[in-house]
This record gives C-alpha cells, sequence and structure tokens, in this order.
C-alpha cells in the first residue's frame, strides 16, 4: 500500500489505548499518532513514565508492534508563543518534551503548531493579525515574526539535537497557517528540522489548492492529516472569516481545553464552514490525488486521519474516512 495510512487518536480518548488500536486496525490503518500536550491532555501516552524509563519505552513501543502498527507522531498542538502564563509556557514545556520523547522513541515526527504572540511586548491576549491593509498591523507582524523566529531556532537546535522533524500544522489564529507563512518561518530561522503537517482542511476553507500547497511546499511536507471540510449555505453571508462563536456552558460534558481557564467555543448553527468525515466534503477523486501530490514528496509519508465530524459517532466516522482513504490509494 502507498503511503502509512492511520489515524490520530484524540478521537478515541475516550477508551484505552489498546482498544483505540483495535479500532484503527480493524479498520485496517497501520500508522498511529498519539497526542503528548498542548490543548489535549495524553491518555494514550504516558509521558512522565517514557521519560525516565527505557523498559516503559520498549514495552510501549510493543503494544503498537504487537498489532502490526507502526507510532509515527507525537501531536503537541498548542500555542507555544501565547502571552497568557496558564497557556504558552506550558504549551512550549510540553513540546520540548514532546520533541525528547520522540528522539528516545525513535519517533520521527513531532506535530505541533506556529503559535501566535501578543501585539507587542505588554500585551496580554494572543493577537492574529490576517490583513493588515492598515500599516499598524505591520508593526504588529514585525514584533511578532521576531518573537517567534527567536522561538523557533531554539525548537529546531532541539529537534536537530534529537534527531526529530517537527511538523507545523498551517492553522488559523496561529501565526503560520498558509504554505507562504511556512515557508517564511522555515527562511527566517534557517532551519533544518521544522516543515509542515499537510492537514488540508484548513487550506480548504481558506480557498486554497491544496494538491498545489503541496508541490509549492515539496519536502518541507513531513507529515499528513486526512481531515475534510466543507463549506455551508452560512457562508453566503458570513464568508469564512467569521467570530459568531459562542461561550461553551461550564457544565457542558465534552468541553476542549485551550489553557488554564480558556476552552474552545461552540460553532454557530448555520456556519459558514465546517469539518466532516473524509469523503463528505471532497470526493474519493480528490483524495486520490492528494495522496498522490504526498507520494510525489514522500511514497513513505504517513497520513493520519483526524476525526472531528460531529454529525458521526467516534467510531463511525473514522470507519467513514479509512473508507475513502482506502479507496482513494486503491486508485493510486
Amino acid at each position: 500500500m502507498p503511503l502509512k495510512l492511520g489515524a490520530y487518536t484524540a478521537c478515541l480518548h475516550d477508551r484505552p489505548l489498546v482498544d483505540a488500536l483495535d479500532v484503527l486496525r480493524d479498520n485496517g490503518l497501520q500508522s498511529v499518532e498519539v497526542n503528548t500536550g498542548g490543548f489535549l491532555p495524553a491518555p494514550h501516552c504516558p509521558v512522565d513514565l517514557l521519560l525516565s524509563s527505557s523498559r516503559a519505552r520498549d514495552d510501549y513501543l510493543a503494544t503498537f508492534a504487537e498489532r502490526g502498527m507502526e507510532l509515527t507522531g507525537l501531536n503537541c498542538n498548542g500555542n507555544p508563543l501565547d502571552p497568557l502564563p496558564g497557556v504558552g509556557p506550558k504549551h512550549a514545556h510540553d513540546l520540548r518534551r514532546s520533541i525528547e520523547l520522540a528522539g528516545l522513541l525513535g519517533v520521527r515526527t513531532v506535530v505541533t503548531m506556529s503559535g501566535t504572540p501578543g501585539s507587542d511586548p505588554d500585551a496580554k491576549y494572543p493577537s492574529w493579525v490576517v490583513n493588515p491593509w492598515d500599516g499598524v498591523y505591520l508593526d504588529v507582524l514585525d514584533y511578532q515574526w521576531g518573537v517567534a523566529v527567536e522561538f523557533w531556532k531554539d525548537i529546531d537546535a532541539l529537534a536537530r539535537a534529537h534527531d526529530v522533524r517537527v511538523a507545523i500544522e498551517m492553522h488559523p489564529h496561529n501565526l503560520v497557517f498558509s504554505p507562504v507563512t511556512l515557508t517564511r518561518l522555515v527562511e527566517a530561522t534557517g532551519a533544518a528540522n521544522l516543515g509542515a503537517e499537510m492537514d488540508p482542511s484548513h487550506l480548504m476553507w481558506q480557498g486554497m489548492d491544496v494538491a498545489a500547497c503541496i508541490r509549492h511546499l515539496g519536502p518541507l511536507v513531513f507529515h499528513a492529516a486526512a481531515k475534510d471540510a466543507a463549506l455551508c449555505p452560512g457562508v453566503d453571508v458570513r464568508g469564512v472569516l467569521d467570530s459568531s462563536f459562542a461561550r461553551v456552558p461550564a457544565d457542558a460534558p465534552e468541553k476542549v481545553p485551550t489553557g488554564i481557564g480558556y476552552w474552545c467555543g461552540a460553532w454557530p448553527s448555520d456556519p459558514a464552514w465546517k469539518f466532516v468525515a473524509v469523503g463528505v466534503g471532497h470526493d474519493t477523486a480528490y483524495w486520490t490525488r492528494f495522496l498522490a501530490a504526498l507520494a510525489e514528496v514522500d511514497p513513505d509519508m504517513p497520513v493520519n486521519i483526524e476525526h472531528e465530524d460531529a454529525d458521526y459517532s467516534r467510531v463511525e466516522g473514522l470507519a467513514r474516512s479509512a473508507a475513502t482513504l482506502h479507496a482513494a490509494a486503491a486508485d493510486l
């Protein structure tokens, strides 16, 4: 089978690792990505134990090997540049530990986000600038890029020391949210071990040609996610840059943390776009072209499903996505 098809296990955090792996194996998947900190907890990866014990690392890797599976990535998505004291320092610490652990485990890739600083040295909150037609926002970007370059030079050096590549998800609300900004970060830092995690979903709703993005980045694409997105009727009046989100009630059963005291917001009832199971937003032929473009960069690249479609259960959505990926791979 071309490429390594698998899944990111965050959608299965409601069950133990071995049960999550059985779900993946039942869907014909072999590649596995687990969370190690940042925005999400790490129920499938005991980071402290694995950092401290070579025996625990051997046993952990055996859990995957016994099922014919491979741990291909550690995921530490967060905002390591956030000025909030309960967010940025913790996420940066989690990222450094994830890189160290990946090196010890022999896992080649750590997935993360570039982060977003505040607008100036005294800012309390992160500030995302997307359309700096007013020159004051160019000043903001100059400051933010200065912060980011200093941080990511240090992270690149750490990654090189541990023989690990850091794959940055091009995610809105981050300084790096497109191939252009990803390339800018790599060039500004002179990095050897920083590249892209190719999650197509965020590029889709921004209106980009995903295959063209892959070819633009070329060898800077280190790792890939299989995640679909679809535009909705709400886009007619909202556009894709929409701030109509609401606070999640304090007693909500599945609040997703973003930092100490902060949570993911609730989507509007008629969104401009949404995440969907692989194959719902784009057909199998589209995903064949996606896989073909990735194979041009690295025929052995991991492609891990990230299931976030609320219209499907955890297992159903994963199965729907896996079926599409297998069909797309068969057409290569």
